[in-house]
């Protein structure tokens, strides 16, 4: 979300005659995009503000801006007490108070013959908003487009209802008409994004649903594949495993949190699932794609998670043999449910242990999954090159490693894995391929 949103700022910013500069130490203005799903990234956020209050201090005219998670939709006034320096505060996905604090200060390229501050601002969010930044036209083969902003499901753990707002979902014809304007710039492959995106549309009290996307996004000529993040077992439906299985473009690629093995533990989280109707939607899954990846979400340590709790999610790892496990210890957020209900009563380092015991596991689960791969011919996506090799994904999201003097970029190419890690996978180039499919015979 947080990329997406930046994204959108940039070409805001660029039309109104900004230019990337590298060195955030000599920019006029320096805007700050933060999460706060953890502590970790929270503090990561305020130390990199402190270190921009040094630069302000040598040069007052800088422009700070915070924007994200961080700010939230209501912690502006708090945050104006803690950081003074800071200029302007944005809530997540809103980039309306920088653009309306750039017109006020007259901080835009009066080149660009703006008469008005409403004709500045009114030019900068035409379709430039959907256009890539110059640095990534005709480089970014992928882009997130938000679907559905904020969430109402409301987990115990979780910050997001409380800094990124209620559930909404954008109309559809907006979004195609952003991801149209994506296409036509070089991007091939579009991340739908939402909270819990199976729910997409669910406010418009009408048949739209994530299933329509998904087959409206299959019928833009321009793009190659399309994924979908993140899903919540209880909204995956029938009806979108279908358009999952039948739209040749949509990856199988399926991410879908279980967060905990045990029901007690779900119970406190909020989840609203068990893991016995958890296990059923997977197999779900695999009975109309046995080729689909499965990715999950798995928090340990949370908050009264018994050793034998822990072996559970343990357990299920094995069973699962989820194809990515995200994995985090639990990290008490301010003003959820659980911050203001249950102790934080499992201790860092036994959260640690239980971190590392599943996260080995997981490394062998992978190995012996990317061992399948040995000899075979993939489909990948090519991104980018990464330390002088060209990398991209196959259909599953397998990370795909392999060399060629010719540009790769943005084409599917077909690759034999003589190579298989955990965690990648690296091959010997056969050719480009113009079908899609996860494994070429």
């Amino acid at each position: 979300m947080n990329e997406a949103d930046s994204r959108h700022l940039s070409s805001q910013l660029e039309a109104l005659g900004y230019h990337p500069e590298a060195d955030a130490g000599s920019a006029d203005l320096v805007v700050l995009n933060t999460c706060v799903v953890r502590q970790q990234a929270e503090d990561k956020a305020i130390n990199h503000l402190y270190r921009l209050r040094e630069s302000k201090q040598q040069r007052p005219d800088m422009t700070i801006a915070l924007m994200g998670c961080m700010v939230g939709m209501k912690e502006a006034p708090q945050l104006r007490r803690t950081f003074p320096f800071v200029d302007v505060f944005m809530p997540p996905s809103d980039t309306g108070p920088l653009l309306d604090y750039l017109a006020d200060q007259g901080l835009y390229d009066a080149d660009r013959s703006f008469d008005t501050r409403e004709k500045a601002l009114r030019d900068a969010i035409q379709d430039e908003e959907f256009s890539l930044p110059s640095g990534l036209r005709g480089q970014s083969v992928t882009a997130n487009v938000p679907v559905v902003l904020g969430c109402s499901h409301a987990c115990s753990f979780c910050i997001i209802p409380y800094r990124r707002g209620a559930e909404r979902s954008k109309p559809p014809d907006d979004i195609l008409r952003e991801i149209r304007t994506l296409a036509s710039q070089g991007v091939k492959e579009i991340m739908l994004l939402g909270q819990i995106i199976d729910r997409y549309g669910t406010d418009f009290h009408d048949d739209t649903d994530l299933a329509g996307l998904l087959t409206r996004v299959h019928a833009i000529p321009e793009v190659e594949r399309i994924r979908f993040l993140t899903s919540h077992p209880n909204w995956m439906t029938d009806r979108l495993i279908d358009a999952v299985a039948d739209l040749e473009k949509v990856c199988p690629h399926i991410e879908i949190p279980v967060q905990a093995g045990n029901d007690e533990v779900l119970e406190r989280m909020r989840r609203g699932y068990t893991v016995d109707e958890y296990r059923r939607v997977v197999e779900r899954i695999r009975a109309r794609m046995p080729e689909a990846a499965i990715n999950t979400d798995i928090i340990v340590g949370f908050c009264g998670e018994t050793e034998d709790q822990f072996m559970d999610t343990y357990r299920l790892a094995e069973e699962m043999q989820w194809d990515k496990i995200h994995l985090a210890k639990y990290s008490v957020r301010p003003k959820t449910l659980a911050a203001r209900n249950l102790p934080d009563d499992v201790p860092a380092d036994e959260k640690e242990r239980r971190r590392k015991m599943l996260d080995d596991r997981q490394t062998e689960i992978l190995a012996a999954k990317s061992e399948k791969y040995l000899g075979q011919c993939v489909e990948v996506l090519v991104e980018n090159r990464h330390k002088g090799k060209w990398r991209g994904r196959t259909p599953d999201n397998r990370l795909v490693f392999f060399d060629d003097p010719a540009d790769w970029t943005g084409r599917i190419a077909t690759v034999k894995i003589d190579y298989a890690a955990p965690y990648s996978l690296r091959g010997v180039l056969q050719g480009g391929v113009k079908r899609r499919s996860s494994v070429v015979a």
